[in-house]
């Protein structure tokens, strides 16, 4: 898993790594990483790098000794620095014969006119925003210059911690960020300050940055191996019954669409109890309609009660009185929408899914979406430990929070940003709950699921995606992580 990590967490690993004198063998690792991808992406021409005073500086006269030992043309400019490490690469560069020259905007503006790649290495996680003033004047010349930024571990300007933007910070092509990702590197708009975001590999003993972590983001294959595994004599009364409870009138599609990604997850069974009429979008699909779902549900006993639960899409005013009732029955269940209620607080358990989108997490946090969005992984854990059960806060990327900490999930694709995704998504989620996979597994697993077919719909359509869509995409998302 890749470490995401906040600045108090690099300097916590940081003095494991000086503690076990590492920390020099780290910074030559991050510098040749920024060499590697300044070859990379701008094969040709004069880079010209930028050393701040701290550990970000050193990055960057590493990076530039390895530059000129391929035999590229490199400028140096950096601010004066009392870190130790620091200061003996700024040595070190000098006796290969690579001159070091004060960072002045007069002396920046002459060398930008000559760069072919510019390589930031003015700030790293330390900063508070805004920027000082004469650092502001540094970064407003070389976005200005409008030439290839390569950023070493974050843009300057950006606060590692949020998603906001504040002053101008430095635009990067390119980002190699060290050790973890960065909050800031993971959600808009401060990420798309960053560019293309790479991890570079520094050779830390395993374990040493994700014991640091704020989240952590699974790598795919660390995901496959849940994928539920159906056997040759499975049948669909194996295969999970699912129940999605919701639609009212004028909301009925909500529900349509849960059905039908659980379907295309693999449930075997899947009804709709509702209000309302639902039309019918797939004939395996069932559809029951009830005056009065709460009294329906109460009457059900628990042999009749399916292996997991979809509540809320589309339900309307009858939402929280109806998942509290079905929360009490202790079994698998996702929560969506309308059943996503301030006075079910402390009402989840070990086995139910909340989804809620920034602004349905900001009504039960009693806070604006812009808290929300400006620190997802905060706003995910204050979710869980106020609801219970797992969290999945939806965005770009999602964000999961469970007992055992919170994960970042990867993938996606833009065109998933209109209605009904979020149905798709609760209703996959249930498949999965009713096939067997813990409410933490169900969550990774379908998120991720969810986002590789956005990806693979995205590919088909590339523009206007519908629920729809992606749903038909499970199934190819499903064999592309690894099902057989």
């Amino acid at each position: 898993m890749d470490a995401v990590l906040s600045p108090a967490g690099v300097r916590a690993l940081d003095a494991d790594l000086e503690r076990a004198g590492l920390l020099e063998l780290a910074m030559e690792e991050a510098g040749r990483a920024v060499a590697d991808a300044a070859q990379e992406h701008v094969p040709a021409g004069q880079v010209l790098l930028l050393a701040g005073s701290g550990a970000n500086g050193g990055d960057a006269l590493v990076a530039a000794r390895h530059l000129h030992a391929l035999g590229r043309a490199v400028r140096v400019l950096a601010l004066p620095s009392k870190h130790p490490l620091t200061r003996s690469n700024r040595k070190r560069l000098s006796k290969v014969g690579v001159a070091v020259a004060p960072l002045t905007p007069a002396g920046l503006r002459r060398e930008l006119r000559e760069a072919a790649l510019v390589v930031d290495g003015l700030l790293g996680t330390g900063l508070t925003p805004p920027l000082r003033p004469a650092l502001a004047e540094l970064v407003a010349q070389v976005n200005a210059a409008r030439g290839p930024v390569l950023a070493i571990d974050l843009p300057t300007g950006l606060d590692a911690l949020s998603s906001e933007v504040t002053g101008e910070p430095l635009r990067a092509a390119w980002t190699v960020t060290l050790s973890g990702l960065k909050p800031a590197l993971l959600f808009g708009p401060a990420a798309h300050h960053a560019g293309e975001v790479t991890l570079a590999d520094l050779r830390l003993p395993p374990g040493w940055a994700t014991r640091h972590a704020l989240a952590t983001r699974p790598t795919l294959a660390e995901v496959a191996p849940l994928l539920p595994v159906r056997h040759a004599d499975a049948h669909k009364g194996t295969a999970g019954r699912i129940w999605v409870v919701g639609g009212y009138p004028g909301t009925v599609g909500a529900a349509a669409l849960a059905g039908v990604a659980a379907l295309r997850a693999g449930a075997g069974l899947v009804t709709i109890h509702s209000a309302a009429d639902v039309p019918l979008v797939m004939p395996e699909l069932m559809v029951r309609r009830h005056d009065d779902l709460g009294s329906f549900l109460q009457s059900t006993s628990e042999r009749e009660r399916p292996d997991a639960l979809c509540v809320g899409m589309g339900l309307g005013p009858e939402a929280p009185a109806l998942a509290r009732q079905v929360l009490g029955w202790k079994l698998p269940t996702v929560l969506d929408a309308d059943a996503l209620q301030p006075e079910l607080a402390g009402a989840g358990h070990d086995a139910c899914i909340w989804t809620p989108h920034p602004g349905e997490a900001a009504r039960l946090l009693g806070v604006s979406t812009p808290d929300v969005t400006r620190d997802p992984i905060a706003a995910a854990r204050a979710l869980q430990e106020r609801f219970g059960g797992v969290v999945v806060l939806k965005g770009g990327p999602s964000t999961i929070a469970h007992a055992g900490g919170v994960w970042v999930s990867r993938g996606g694709h833009p065109g998933m940003a209109s209605a009904g995704m979020g149905d798709t998504l609760s209703g996959l989620l249930a498949a999965l709950l009713g096939q067997g996979l813990s409410a933490p597994d169900a969550a990774l697993t379908g998120v991720t699921l969810h986002a590789r077919a956005g990806e693979g719909a995205g590919a088909k359509h590339g523009y206007g995606l519908t629920a729809m869509d992606v749903s038909a995409e499970l199934g190819a998302a499903w064999m592309e992580l690894g099902g057989g």
